[in-house]
C-alpha cells in the first residue's frame, strides 16, 4: 500500500487501492518461456504488428507478456490506477479483444489495422485523462471515483479502430497541472530508473509504464510540458503534436473552455517509428467533432543537409549533463555534414511570465476546484497559494524579492500570476500573440531554420518532492506551448557523474535566480550528478507550427546520428 494523507476521501482511496492491487495480484500470468516474454517486450509497436502480419506471433501473445509486465511495472514505480473491477475488465476485455483479432487474422490473412495487436497504456486507459468508455477518469480527486465515462475519447476510439489493445490506466498527478505525478488517491509514482527522483507529469505513470516495457504505445496531454518531461525524465521518446492535429475531443479536462494556452494529446513511446504510426492513425482524424485541421500524415521530404539552431540555457541555465546532451547532438550532426548554429531565443522571461499570467487568470479557482475535500498534493502548494495572495502582497513580495534577492525573474513571475477581469486577460493574450510573431521572426526567418535542439529542463532528473519550489522549470517546455510548435523528446545520453560534475561556470560565476542558487550551490544542491548516475538525459526537438511530421523525421536523423546502443528503446529495461 502506497501512503498518503489522512482525510475524507481516506475510506475511498484506500478501497480503490486494494481493489487494484488484489486485481493485480489475479492478473493472468504469461504462459511461455522467458526468452518468448522477452522478445515480446523488446520489440517496438512497428515490429509487433510485422511479427504478427508476418504469422509468426499472436496478438493473444503479445497482449499476455505486456499484462504480466505491467504489473512489474506497478510495483515498482506505483504507476497503474483503478480498481479490481476496471484492471479486471481491461485485462480480460483486452485478451478477449486479442483472440477475436487473431481470428479474424487466422480468417482473413487481414490485419485489422496499422496498430493490429499493440497493447496500448495511457490516459485512454493507462492515464485518467483520455477517457476510455465504462472507466473512470478520476485525475487524481476522490470526487470523480466511480463515475465512469460513457463513450471513447476521439483518440481512444481511433487508436482501437486502427487494432490497438487497451490494456491499462496510469496514474497522474492531481489536476493534471504538475510536473511531478502524485495525488492523495492513488499515491506518488517513482522514476523506473531511481525511486528516489519523480518519474515527471502529468503522463508520469505513463512515462514509467513505457519505460519498464509494460507497454508498446501510450497517450499523453501537453499544456506545459507534460509529454516531454516525463519522457525525458524516464528515458522514452515524446510528441507534442501542433494544436488540431490530434482531436482531445472527449478527454477528461480540468479547465473547461480555457484556451489561452492550447492543450494536446499526443504519443509516447520507445521510438521514434511508433511516434510516427500513430500519428499515421490519428492526424486530421474528425472524430465525432469537425474540429480538427484537416491535415492527415504527410511524409516529410528533408533536404539532405538540415540546419539546427541549438541552444543550452532557458529562463534557467542549464546542468552540466543538460549541456552535454546538447553538445554532443550537435557535434553528432555536424559529424554527418549538418549546419548548427548557436541560438538566442528572444526574452524567455516575457514568454514565461505570459505562460503564468494566462493560465493563472482565474487565480487557479477552476483547476483546484475539483480538489473538494481532499487534501492538497504538495507540488501544487506554490501554484494554489501563489496565486490566492492579495495583489498588494504579491506587489510587496516582489518588490522585496528584486531589491534585497536580486531576482528579478523570479520578482516579475510574482507579479504575472494571479486572477485577473477579462480586460487585464485580453492584455495578457494579446502579448501572447505579440510574442508568437517575435519569436517566429527572430528565430525561424531571421536563421532559416529546419529545427531546433534544446534542453527539456535545467536539469535531467528532479528528486521527489522537489518540484514544490522547482516550477520554473517548467519554461523550457511551456516556451513551445506558447509558440504552438510541435516538440518531440528523446533520449540522448545517460548522467555521468566524472563528466558531470559542477564546475566554476556554475559554481562561482553569478547565478542571477533562486532557482539557480538551489540548483547548483549550497551543501545539498538539488543538481547531484552522483546521486543521478546514470539516469536519462533528454532533448527537445522543434519545428514550425504544422511541420510536425518534420519533426518526427528530424528526430529519426538525430537518433541515427548518436551513438547507436545508448541503452534506451524497447526492451532495454531488461537490460539493465
Amino acid at each position: 500500500m502506497w501512503p498518503f494523507n489522512s482525510g475524507g476521501y481516506k475510506v475511498l482511496a484506500e478501497a480503490k487501492q486494494k481493489e487494484r492491487d488484489d486485481a493485480l495480484s489475479a492478473a493472468p500470468k504469461f504462459t511461455g518461456s522467458v526468452a518468448e516474454h522477452g522478445a515480446f517486450l523488446r520489440a517496438t509497436a512497428s515490429e509487433i504488428v510485422s511479427r504478427i502480419e508476418r504469422g509468426e506471433w499472436t496478438a493473444s501473445q503479445v497482449v499476455s507478456a505486456y499484462i504480466a509486465q505491467s504489473v512489474l511495472a506497478q510495483q515498482i514505480t506505483n504507476c497503474v490506477t483503478e480498481g479490481k473491477s476496471i484492471v479486471q475488465i481491461l485485462f480480460s476485455e483486452a485478451l478477449e479483444r486479442a483472440q477475436e483479432l487473431d481470428a479474424e487474422f487466422a480468417s482473413t490473412k487481414q490485419l485489422r489495422g496499422p496498430l493490429h495487436g499493440v497493447p496500448l497504456s495511457s490516459p485512454l486507459v493507462t492515464r485518467s485523462l483520455i477517457l476510455p468508455q465504462g472507466f473512470d477518469s478520476s485525475m487524481g480527486f476522490s470526487a470523480l471515483l466511480n463515475k465512469p465515462a460513457s463513450s471513447d475519447a476521439d483518440v481512444v476510439a481511433l487508436l482501437k479502430a486502427a487494432g490497438a489493445i487497451p490494456i491499462v490506466k496510469t496514474n497522474v498527478p492531481q489536476t493534471m497541472f504538475a510536473f511531478e505525478c502524485s495525488n492523495p488517491v492513488w499515491g506518488r509514482s517513482l522514476n523506473p530508473h531511481n525511486g528516489a527522483f519523480t518519474c515527471g507529469g502529468s503522463s508520469g505513470g505513463e512515462g514509467a509504464m513505457l519505460a519498464i516495457d509494460a507497454s508498446a504505445l501510450g497517450i499523453g496531454s501537453d499544456i506545459g510540458g507534460s509529454l516531454r518531461i516525463p519522457a525525458a525524465m524516464c528515458g522514452i521518446y515524446s510528441l507534442k503534436p501542433s494544436p488540431l492535429r490530434v482531436s482531445y475531443v472527449g478527454a477528461g479536462v480540468t479547465v473547461p473552455g480555457f484556451e489561452g494556452i492550447v492543450t494536446v494529446a499526443g504519443p509516447m513511446g520507445r521510438s521514434v517509428e511508433d511516434l510516427e504510426l500513430f500519428c499515421r492513425v490519428v492526424f486530421g482524424a474528425q472524430g465525432r467533432s469537425n474540429i480538427v485541421a484537416p491535415i492527415p500524415y504527410r511524409q516529410p521530404k528533408l533536404q539532405e543537409k538540415l540546419r539546427f539552431g541549438y541552444y543550452t540555457d532557458n529562463y534557467v541555465k542549464a546542468s552540466p549533463a543538460n549541456k552535454r546532451a546538447i553538445s554532443e547532438t550537435v557535434a553528432a550532426l555536424r559529424h554527418q555534414g549538418h549546419e548548427c548554429l548557436e541560438i538566442v531565443v528572444p526574452d524567455q522571461t516575457e514568454a514565461f511570465n505570459i505562460f503564468i499570467g494566462l493560465t493563472s487568470a482565474d487565480g487557479y479557482k477552476t483547476l483546484l476546484s475539483g480538489i473538494g475535500s481532499d487534501p492538497l498534493d504538495s507540488s501544487l502548494l506554490v501554484v494554489a497559494n501563489g496565486s490566492a495572495v492579495p495583489g498588494f502582497i504579491r506587489t510587496l513580495a516582489s518588490w522585496i524579492i528584486s531589491f534585497f534577492l536580486k531576482d528579478e525573474k523570479f520578482a516579475s513571475a510574482i507579479q504575472s500570476t494571479g486572477a485577473k477581469p477579462m480586460r487585464e486577460y485580453l492584455r495578457w493574450a494579446a502579448r501572447r500573440d505579440q510574442y508568437n510573431a517575435k519569436f517566429y521572426e527572430e528565430i525561424w526567418n531571421k536563421y532559416q531554420l529546419d529545427g531546433i535542439i534544446a534542453p527539456v529542463l535545467a536539469i535531467p532528473q528532479v528528486p521527489t518532492g522537489a518540484f514544490t519550489t522547482l516550477f520554473s522549470l517548467a519554461c523550457g517546455t511551456t516556451l513551445f506551448n506558447l509558440v504552438n510548435s510541435p516538440a518531440g523528446c528523446m533520449p540522448v545520453t545517460k548522467v555521468d557523474s566524472a563528466k558531470d560534475q559542477i564546475t566554476d561556470e556554475w559554481s562561482k560565476a553569478p547565478l542571477p535566480s533562486l532557482v539557480e542558487r538551489a540548483l547548483y550551490r549550497g551543501k545539498n544542491p538539488i543538481y547531484d550528478p552522483v546521486a543521478m548516475q546514470g539516469m536519462p538525459v533528454g532533448i527537445q526537438v522543434v519545428g514550425r507550427k504544422w511541420e510536425d511530421e518534420k519533426v518526427l523525421a528530424m528526430m529519426q536523423t538525430i537518433d541515427s546520428a548518436l551513438v547507436k546502443d545508448r541503452g534506451f528503446g524497447a526492451g532495454s529495461f531488461a537490460k539493465v
